[in-house]
């Protein structure tokens, strides 16, 4: 990975978008249904591109508004719909199209009552707290490209479960979608002036319920020095809230919102991205770490979380994710006693010696928030988690609190951690390597042909023909995972002190390699360079 010479520098003139530019391509272009890349594309998280490369445009997100309503309907979905919006220039132009259509289809939206913005756990929350209470069940969409640049346009649709779709729901609902546009958006039912939306306090219910989750009462006790960066998202005004509905020393460090995000730090390509894991795009909150006992970032729609210490500075997604685990577990005597620990696949082995050591059952995924979403929604999970900074866990009292990744109550435990034991979520890590090993991590890309990734994509554990990998037995091949048989769509080798996953790239003609090693960075890099070799055999056989 080449690193950009600005990296970590904040901002200039020629870095930022024009804002009119971009919004006005999203009404003047139209997708061409024979481009691969001007249709709509349902990834882990919804359909996302930029309105200049015609990928986010109003044909898109009117014919997938048109699915969604279908979709339901043939469902029996039959509850209000919950509608949110980040703070990309997109989005306030994307909810206005999908109002229209869904009005005219007559399905009843709640949108939020301050007519601001709405994190994803805070539309998690929302549908979760809905159906408890009602038997027509609700479902939700949340318009954000979550950390993509300022260019991009998200459209992410959240089925009753809460959480993120499931691949049945997006294929259909892309797929529907891309007929509706092939069609010329016929039968598109669209209201020109539709009746005010109805309203939901997307913020008072999340602020007001944070106690149920997170133990507030320790936090304020300890008075732990907090600096919440929003990084411009749609947790600006929630941190405020939470500061004083709580009475916490919370200082929001950065309570600016600028659709050009023109106040951030650039990440290593030199894009503006609003990465709460990068320390690129964490740099200016790197800085102040001395200012505060615990620091913390959210992304754009505040699914994701950055943690910064004092002693330590950002932590590595993976080390923190160790850290609540343990605490966690240790900590939650309501949790039901069978509660498994959910990581996905490319996650640090870190958690499964935790795991180990805490006698839980360790469930293994494939990459992607969804497949947390079944045991949080009904407790056979505790804490599910994904390398990229994603998490969420149980209520206090083991009930579910978010089935979708939720930034703001993994910040919030972080200062729990440090209240309640007195030591930073950074010294609880070197407690761990300490006791368990240090891990060395890192992914890297390897160039591949289209034809060479759609057979990555499918190999079975018979291509794979070596036996050892970087001087050790290879004790497991992959290509499903271990806590749900499910397709993993790559390869993963397994040895005592090490692994590497290997998966194509969804938007780039590259794979990517993901490796580990408890034996430091020289093994780390034997592994890196004998897994090219593994995955040229698998694909040339």
């Amino acid at each position: 990975m080449s690193v950009h010479p600005r990296a970590g520098r904040p901002a200039e003139a020629a870095d930022l978008i024009d804002v009119p530019k971009v919004i006005s391509r999203y009404y003047t272009e139209h997708p061409d249904p024979a481009q691969p890349g001007q249709r709509v594309a349902f990834g882990t998280s919804g359909h996302r591109g930029s309105s200049l490369r015609t990928a986010f445009n109003e044909d898109h997100i009117a014919a997938t508004s048109q699915a969604i309503v279908e979709y339901r309907r043939d469902q029996g979905t039959t509850g209000p719909l919950f509608l949110g919006r980040d703070t990309h220039a997109l989005s306030e132009p994307a909810l206005i199209t999908a109002l229209e259509v869904f009005a005219a289809n007559d399905v009843t939206v709640l949108v939020d009552d301050r007519d601001r913005y709405t994190p994803t756990p805070a539309l998690s929350h929302a549908i979760l707290r809905w159906n408890r209470a009602n038997a027509a069940q609700a479902d939700g969409v949340v318009v954000t490209p979550s950390h993509n640049p300022p260019d991009d346009g998200g459209f992410k649709y959240n089925p009753p479960n809460g959480g993120p779709a499931d691949t049945d729901a997006t294929r259909w609902i892309q797929d529907r979608a891309n007929a509706i546009i092939a069609a010329g958006l016929k039968e598109v039912r669209r209201a020109a002036r539709p009746q005010a939306p109805q309203t939901y306090d997307y913020l008072g219910t999340y602020v007001d319920d944070l106690p149920n989750v997170i133990d507030v009462d320790a936090i304020r006790a300890a008075g732990v020095r907090i600096g919440a960066d929003p990084l411009g998202g749609a947790s600006v005004d929630y941190w405020g809230e939470i500061a004083s509905r709580h009475d916490l020393d919370l200082t929001v460090v950065n309570p600016l919102v600028d659709p050009r995000f023109g106040f951030m730090t650039l990440d290593w390509d030199g894009r503006i991205r609003m990465d709460c894991s990068s320390p690129y795009a964490m740099a200016s909150l790197i800085e102040q770490k001395d200012r505060f006992q615990i620091a913390t970032g959210n992304d754009a729609d505040a699914d994701r979380h950055g943690i910064v210490t004092p002693d330590g500075g950002l932590m590595n997604p993976n080390h923190y994710l160790a850290v609540a685990i343990a605490y966690l577990y240790a900590s939650r005597d309501g949790w039901p006693s069978g509660a498994g620990i959910g990581k996905t696949l490319v996650s640090s082995s870190m958690i499964d010696r935790v795991a180990a050591d805490l006698g839980r059952r360790l469930d293994e995924v494939p990459v992607g928030f969804k497949w947390f979403v079944p045991g949080l929604l009904d407790g056979s999970i505790g804490f599910g988690g994904e390398e990229s900074a994603g998490a969420s866990f149980l209520r206090r009292d083991g009930g579910a609190w978010s089935t979708d990744k939720d930034g703001i109550i993994l910040d919030l435990l972080a200062s729990e951690i440090l209240a309640v034991t007195g030591r930073s979520p950074s010294e609880h890590y070197r407690e761990l390597t300490a006791r368990f090993g240090e891990p060395a991590y890192a992914r890297i890309d390897a160039p591949a042909t289209p034809a060479e990734k759609a057979v990555l994509g499918k190999l079975s554990p018979s291509q794979v023909t070596a036996s050892s990998l970087a001087g050790e037995p290879i004790t497991a091949v992959l290509t499903s995972a271990p806590g749900n048989g499910a397709a993993i769509g790559g390869l993963k080798v397994v040895t005592g002190s090490g692994w590497f996953a290997a998966r194509p790239s969804g938007t780039e003609d590259v794979y990517k390699i993901y490796a580990e090693s408890f034996h430091g960075p020289d093994h780390l890099a034997r592994i890196q360079e004998e897994a090219r070799a593994v995955v040229s055999a698998a694909l040339s056989a």
